[in-house]
């Protein structure tokens, strides 16, 4: 046995086969560079950097918003190892390999390059399922060590959204049976066992029969009752010239509204405004409420809005399309993809439902309670927030009546809906009542765009909004 550079110790055993060797302290004294060398029971992994993998969309860097694990956590595949949040959406990243969390190269808000190693995984030399250039050097580590590892229960696979839905309901996935390949957990899975443990009865599909609503003794409909006037709480900041100037860098969100923001004002816009009586609709959203919350569904004016929408795009199509850059074709858009602007904790973000053309209003609905959920949690994927084709941005639920909405490239236009108001209005026969009246605020892309064309449509979607009924000759 050669030794180099060992520090001086009481007692050190070298085991090598069946020869075991004990040197005093005072015959290993060297002038080399001292180092403490330990040996028992030398652990055969290999470290690999796991290294950030391209998320897509041209995104090179990320910032690292959680933690999933700690160092000395043992992982298996599929298991989530971080979120981190892009321009664009929030990705959770999942574990390609069965190991032992060695080393977390970031902290959280510290920024991640793609390409770059996220962590590094102590794995099973033995099943050789890391490539050369992934493996790095491997420590020794004592067998005393090993067994103060941290385990995690037996494997099992799910995908990350599965996980997250049995972390909100407390469920231990290890006592969910899986149904999918290779015992893998999947949503129906946990939705049965919450079912079963909880004596709840799952909200049935949309193609559930329908109860017909009971009629209302008066045809108008009642004035909502007045509720006291909301008045703005100023939120509490420190004073300006108390503290000292802070500079932070432009990240996550914000960022992508500095890019988006930037191309679209490069587009000549034109503006249209309008008001619209949402009197029976609203009667007719308050008849329909009980039965989607029935159904676990929470059923806002939005829905309505972005159906007419889609019936008017249908004979509209040129406000579904996109111009190229050289402005030389134009693409017709097959779905209406109709994004909704939120306001959360990180920004303004514009999920879009998915082919509303050949959704109900139910369908819409269901779609929406998801997005405004991930939303607020600031967990949107990147497919919720890419592929739109048309907007509508409600203003109206933090005030204000008009706007002047920005077109979200490479879209031709959008629109700004502001708060419904009870306004004083004339009926045909010249007798003032009690109007619902919102304002709505169009902006479009005058390129291929003509205000004659935005016009019309505006009163297409209008008079699908003031006679709700009218949207059934029409919907599919």
């Amino acid at each position: 046995v050669c030794i180099h550079r060992v520090r001086s110790c009481s007692s050190i055993r070298f085991i090598k086969s069946k020869y075991v060797c004990v040197f005093d302290k005072s015959a290993l004294k060297f002038s080399h560079q001292q180092r403490l060398f330990r040996t028992s029971a030398v652990s055969c992994g290999q470290i690999v950097q796991f290294k950030l993998s391209d998320i897509g969309e041209g995104i090179t860097e990320v910032t690292v918003k959680e933690w999933y694990v700690k160092e000395g956590d043992s992982v298996s595949q599929f298991d989530s190892i971080c979120e981190v949040q892009s321009d664009k959406a929030s990705v959770t990243i999942t574990s390609r390999y069965d190991g032992i969390i060695r080393k977390l190269h970031y902290s959280i808000d510290d920024i991640a390059f793609v390409g770059k190693p996220l962590v590094d995984i102590e794995i099973d030399a033995s099943k050789g399922v890391a490539s050369e250039e992934d493996v790095v050097e491997t420590p020794p580590m004592s067998h005393e060590e090993h067994t103060h590892q941290e385990i995690k229960g037996h494997k099992t696979l799910a995908t990350p959204a599965v996980r997250r839905l049995a972390m909100e309901n407390n469920i231990k996935l290890s006592e969910v049976v899986g149904t999918g390949k290779d015992n893998r957990i999947l949503k129906e899975d946990i939705l049965n066992y919450l079912a079963k443990q909880t004596g709840a009865i799952l909200p049935p599909s949309p193609k559930a029969e329908i109860v017909p609503p009971q009629r209302r003794a008066e045809a108008v409909p009642a004035a909502p009752k007045d509720k006291a006037r909301k008045i703005p709480v100023p939120v509490s900041r420190p004073i300006a010239f108390a503290g000292k100037d802070k500079t932070e860098p432009v990240t996550g969100f914000q960022k992508a509204m500095v890019k988006t923001m930037s191309a679209a004002l490069k587009i000549p816009h034109f503006g249209y405004s309008d008001e619209v009586d949402l009197t029976q609709l609203v009667q007719l959203r308050e008849e329909l409420k009980p039965l989607a919350e029935m159904r676990g569904v929470k059923l806002s004016f939005m829905p309505f809005f972005m159906k007419a929408a889609s019936l008017g795009l249908l004979q509209y199509p040129i406000l579904n399309s996109s111009l190229d850059e050289n402005c030389q074709n134009v693409t017709y858009k097959a779905s209406h993809n109709i994004g909704v602007a939120m306001d959360t904790g990180q920004g303004l973000i514009v999920p879009n439902v998915k082919n509303v053309q050949v959704c109900s209003v139910f369908d819409i609905a269901v779609e929406l309670n998801r997005l405004q959920s991930l939303g607020s949690a600031g967990q949107l994927g990147t497919s919720d927030l890419t592929g739109g084709t048309f907007t509508l941005s409600n203003i109206g639920t933090i005030g204000g009546t008009y706007a002047k909405p920005v077109i979200l490239p490479p879209e031709v236009a959008i629109g700004a809906l502001g708060k419904i108001q009870v306004l004083p209005r004339f009926n045909s026969k010249g007798e003032v009542f009690k109007a619902q009246i919102m304002n709505v605020s169009w902006s479009a892309d005058h390129r291929i765009i003509d205000g004659a064309t935005m016009a019309r449509f505006s009163n297409l979607w209008k008079s699908y909004l003031e006679n709700p009924a009218s949207m059934l000759l029409d919907l599919k």
